[in-house]
C-alpha cells in the first residue's frame, strides 16, 4: 500500500473510496486546523463509519427503553449485563458479520462467532451459550447451498473447537436475501457480579497492553467494508475478511479471564478488538475515561513485514484484546499470557492531554484529539418515505385456496424455512459442558446454572416478512414472539440484545423502514419491561441497489428460577388435554402459506394487539408456575396445523383435534397464541384459570396420526412418514 500525502489525499479524494464525504471530511480538517495525513484520514474513515458511529441510526436508538431495576450494564460496553440475583449476572450480545459472510462464508461466519465472544468474556463473564441468526436465498440456488453450508461449518468450526455448546438460533429462506445473506451471532455469558469489567482506559501513565494474536493484513477496513453497499467490485473485497483461529482464542479467554480473577487489581479496563481493530479499542477506551493516549505502533506484535500505521491500525486481525494496565503491573500481565504462549506487549500509556498520537519508527504518525475520533462523528437525521407499496397495499387478506388440508400440511413441513433443522444443529456441538438441558429444536434453548435451581433461557427471532408489510408492527411482533419463546420454556424475559439488518439509510424508503421497526420494537418491550442492552447495526444490506426485507434480530434472554419450572414444546403422554390460547383469525398476509402458494407476499399485515399478547403471556406463566402444564408451544410461522405437528413429532405422540374454523384457518399466523397441553387431571384447574383465553381444542393420543377436524374437512396426518419428511428437507 502506497501512503499519499495529506495534500494528495484532498487532491485525489481517497477519503471517498474509505467512505467518507465531502463534508465529513471538510469537518475533519477543522477539528483538526489542518489537512489530515494519510493515517489519520485512515483513523476517521473507520471511527465515522456507521459500524463504529452508528450516525445514520443514533437518533432511532436512543428510542429503545436501556434501563430496568435488574439492568447492571446498558448499551455502550462490550455487552449488557442483567442481575440474576445471588451475585450472578448474565452477559449477552449479538453482532452481525453479513457483509464477510456474503464473500467468505466459513471465515465470515467463524469471525462472527469469535467476535461476539470476545466482548461478553470482555466484560468479566464466562461465555456458556452461543446462538445465530440465519437468512438465506432460496435453496434451489447452487450459490445459496454453498453460502449455507459453509456458514454452518464456519459456526460450528468456531464454537466447536472453542468448547462452548451452540444452542438455539433461527434460519430462514427468501429471495430477498440471495445477494445479501443475514449472519447474525449472539453469546451469552455469566458473570460473577464483583468481576463486571468495562472498556476504559483511566489514570495517566497506566499502561496500555496488547495481549493475544498478532497483527496481519487480513479484514484492514473491516468496519467501512461493513458500512458499504455491495456491488459488483465491492463483492469482490475478500481482503476485508477476517482469518479465525479458535484454539488462539481459547487460550486467550482463558488468560483474560484468569487475570480478571486472580489479580483484579492489575486490570483498569479491557476490550476487544473488534471492527475498526486496534484504532477503534484504543480511542474508545480513551475517551470513555476522558483521557488520552500515545501509542508505539513499532511495539505490536505483527506477524507480517512492512506493515505501515494505516494497515496496523485498521488490521481486524481476530483474538487480540487491549489491556489498561494499572502502572506497576505490567509484570503480573505479561507473566499470565506467557503461560498461556500469548503476546502481552506493553504498547503505549495513558496520557493526561485528551490527544490520541501514534508514533512509528521515531515519528509521529498521528495527532488527534481523541474525542473527534470517537464522539464528534456526524450524525444525520435522514429523510423518510412510505414506500409504495405499504400505500397501495391491500387492506383485505389473502384467502387461500386449496382442496386437501393434509396435503397442504405435508407440503408446508418440508418448506425449508418450516422443516426441521436438525441437519444444520446437528454440526455443532450442543452439549459441550453438559449444562443445556433444553437444546435446538424447541421453542428456547435452556442452560442450566450450576450450584443452585435456576436456568436460562435463550432465543433469536424474527420475521423479514412481516416488517416488509408493515415494519412497525412487524418490529413488535419480532420482540413479542422472542419472548413468547421464552414464556412457553418456563422463563420470565428478561432482556433483550439486537443486529438490526436493513439497507441503506441514505435511501428515504429503507430509513423509513429502519425508523418504524426500532419504533414498534421499543414499543413492545416497553410494554413487556425487557429493555435493550445491548446490540448493533448493520445497513447497507443491499445489492446493486435492491435491500433486503427490513430484518430486526431479537436476541432475548430469560430466567427460568427452578429447573421444575422448564417446559418443552413435545406432547408428553396420551390423554393429556390440548388447549389453545388466544383466538384464530383468517391472517395470511405475510405467511409461509401466502409465499408458497403464490410465489410471493403482499397485501396489507393482520392486526396485532399488545394487550392481548400480554395477557396470553402471563397467562402462559402463570399456569406453568402453577404446575398445570406439561407442554407449551408458540404458533408461529405456518400456524396452529404446524404447530400441533411438532408438538407430535418429538415422542411420536398424535392428537385428535377438533377446532371450529374452515381448513385453510389452521394455517393462520395469527400472534399471541400457544398451544398448551395439561394433564388430564389438571384440565379444569386450567381451564377455569384461562377463562375465555383459551378453549380446549383436542387430546394427545398414543395412535402415529394427528387427526384435526374442522367446519370444512378433516386433516389426517402419518406422523412417522412426516416427521421423516420434514427432518429430511434440509438434508439434501
Amino acid at each position: 500500500m502506497i501512503e499519499q500525502t495529506a495534500t494528495a489525499i484532498e487532491a485525489s479524494g481517497l477519503y471517498e473510496q474509505w467512505g467518507l464525504t465531502s463534508a465529513e471530511y471538510q469537518r475533519i480538517q477543522e477539528l483538526l486546523g489542518r489537512l489530515p495525513n494519510f493515517t489519520e484520514t485512515g483513523l476517521f474513515a473507520a471511527m465515522w463509519s456507521e459500524h463504529c458511529a452508528y450516525k445514520n441510526s443514533k437518533p432511532l436508538l436512543k428510542q429503545f427503553p436501556t434501563s430496568g431495576q435488574r439492568i447492571l450494564q446498558g448499551p455502550g460496553e462490550g455487552a449488557g449485563i442483567i442481575d440474576i440475583g445471588d451475585g450472578q449476572a448474565v452477559v449477552f450480545k449479538a453482532e452481525s458479520h453479513n457483509h464477510p459472510t456474503a464473500v467468505e462464508p466459513y471465515q465470515g461466519a467463524a469471525t462472527g462467532v469469535g467476535g461476539i465472544i470476545r466482548d461478553i468474556f470482555s466484560m468479566g463473564a464466562q461465555p456458556i451459550a452461543l446462538l445465530d441468526s440465519l437468512r438465506f436465498g432460496e435453496l434451489t440456488d447452487a450459490h445459496t447451498r454453498f453460502l449455507l453450508q459453509e456458514t454452518v461449518a464456519g459456526i460450528g468450526g468456531y464454537g466447536n473447537c472453542i468448547g462452548i455448546p451452540t444452542v438455539g438460533g433461527e434460519l430462514a429462506f427468501d429471495d430477498a436475501y440471495a445477494a445479501n445473506p443475514v449472519m447474525n451471532a449472539m453469546c451469552v455469558g455469566l458473570l460473577d457480579t464483583t468481576m463486571q469489567q468495562k472498556g476504559q482506559a483511566a489514570g495517566a501513565s497506566n499502561l496500555i497492553y496488547y495481549v493475544g494474536a498478532k497483527t496481519g493484513r487480513d479484514g484492514i477496513q473491516g468496519a467501512i467494508f461493513a458500512s458499504a453497499e455491495f456491488n459488483d467490485a465491492v463483492e469482490a473485497d475478500r481482503s476485508a475478511v477476517q482469518v479465525g483461529d479458535p484454539f488462539m482464542e481459547k487460550r486467550l479467554m482463558d488468560a483474560c479471564l484468569e487475570l480478571i480473577r486472580e489479580h483484579p487489581e492489575a486490570v483498569v479496563g479491557i476490550q476487544d478488538m473488534g471492527a475498526a481493530g486496534l484504532v477503534s479499542s484504543s480511542a474508545e477506551m480513551g475517551a470513555k475515561a476522558d483521557y488520552g493516549m500515545t501509542l508505539n505502533l513499532d511495539a505490536v506484535p505483527q506477524r507480517e513485514t512492512g506493515m505501515i500505521p494505516y494497515e496496523l491500525m485498521l488490521s481486524e486481525s481476530q483474538e487480540r484484546m487491549l489491556l489498561c494496565v494499572a502502572k506497576d503491573q505490567g509484570a503480573v500481565v505479561e507473566a499470565v499470557f506467557a503461560r498461556y504462549e500469548l503476546d502481552a506487549v506493553q504498547i503505549g500509556e495513558v496520557t493526561a492531554a485528551k490527544q490520541y498520537q501514534l508514533y512509528a519508527h521515531g515519528e509521529k504518525v498521528a495527532d488527534v484529539p481523541i474525542k473527534a475520533l470517537v464522539d464528534e462523528a456526524p450524525v444525520y437525521q435522514r429523510p423518510q418515505r412510505i414506500p409504495a407499496r405499504l400505500l397501495t397495499a391491500d387492506p383485505q387478506q389473502y384467502q387461500p385456496q386449496f382442496t386437501s388440508a393434509t396435503a397442504v400440511l405435508t407440503k408446508l413441513l418440508q418448506q425449508p424455512t418450516l422443516a426441521s433443522k436438525q441437519a444444520i444443529y446437528r454440526s455443532y456441538d450442543t452439549q459441550v459442558k453438559t449444562n443445556t438441558v433444553v437444546a435446538p429444536g424447541s421453542d428456547a434453548a435452556v442452560i442450566r446454572i450450576r450450584g443452585g435451581r435456576k436456568a436460562l433461557a435463550m432465543t433469536t427471532d424474527g420475521n423479514g416478512r412481516y416488517l416488509y408489510l408493515n415494519p412497525e408492527i412487524g418490529g413488535q411482533i419480532a420482540v413479542c414472539e422472542a419472548a413468547r419463546n421464552i414464556v412457553a420454556s418456563g422463563g420470565v424475559p428478561l432482556g433483550i440484545t439486537d443486529c438490526l439488518n436493513f439497507g441503506s439509510p441514505e435511501e428515504p424508503e429503507s430509513f423509513y423502514e429502519l425508523a418504524q421497526a426500532t419504533k414498534g420494537m421499543s414499543t413492545a418491550c416497553k410494554a413487556l419491561a425487557t429493555p435493550v442492552i445491548s446490540g448493533n447495526v448493520s445497513l447497507y444490506n443491499e445489492s446493486n441497489g435492491t435491500a433486503i426485507y427490513p430484518t430486526p434480530m431479537v436476541g432475548m434472554v430469560g430466567l427460568i428460577t427452578d429447573l421444575a419450572l422448564i417446559t418443552t414444546q413435545d406432547f408428553k403422554q396420551a390423554g393429556d388435554v390440548i388447549f389453545l390460547v388466544g383466538q384464530t383469525h383468517s391472517d395470511f398476509n405475510g405467511s409461509e402459506l401466502q409465499k408458497m402458494l403464490t410465489g410471493n407476499i403482499s397485501g396489507a399485515l393482520f392486526d396485532f394487539d399488545l394487550a392481548t399478547e400480554i395477557a396470553h403471556q402471563q397467562l402462559v406463566q402463570q399456569a406453568i408456575r402453577a404446575g398445570l402444564v406439561s407442554g407449551a408451544h408458540d404458533l408461529a410461522e405456518g400456524g396452529l396445523a404446524v404447530g400441533l405437528a411438532e408438538c407430535c413429532f418429538g415422542q411420536q405422540l398424535g392428537a385428535s383435534v377438533d377446532v371450529a374454523m374452515p381448513a385453510s384457518w389452521l394455517f393462520a399466523e395469527t400472534q399471541s397464541r400457544f398451544i398448551i397441553t395439561v394433564p388430564a387431571a389438571q384440565a379444569a384447574a386450567f381451564s377455569q384459570m384461562a377463562g375465555e383465553q383459551a378453549q380446549q381444542i383436542g387430546t394427545v393420543t398414543a395412535a402415529t396420526d394427528l387427526v384435526i377436524k374442522t367446519n370444512t374437512e378433516t386433516l389426517t396426518l402419518d406422523i412417522v412418514t412426516s416427521k421423516q419428511q420434514w427432518e429430511g428437507a434440509l438434508a439434501w
